[in-house]
């Protein structure tokens, strides 16, 4: 089966510095994050906050989801986290 994103629910991980979100391969879930820093490099104008954070991130989530999908590809492990540096 193939990566998809049915649920469009995000949260910020203050803790962590990121964004959580999931994906699902056949009934298997898949947990992704994106590192805050990531969200400042695919728009530099994103606000250093949680607000600004999940804006970009709903924004821009066709890239996100297409990076989070590609890395799957490579690996297909459970859980991912997502750095600036994935968004060459």
């Amino acid at each position: 089966m193939s990566l998809t994103f049915p649920n469009r629910s995000r949260s910020y991980d203050e803790a962590g510095k990121r964004i959580r979100f999931v994906g699902h391969d056949g009934m298997f879930q898949i947990s992704f994050s994106v590192a805050a820093d990531a969200m400042t490099k695919i728009q530099p104008r994103t606000s250093a906050d949680e607000a600004g954070y999940l804006a970009t991130f709903d924004t821009e989530s066709t890239v996100i989801r297409d990076v989070a999908s590609k890395a799957y590809g490579r690996t297909r492990k459970s859980m991912y986290v997502l750095t600036s540096d994935d968004f060459g």
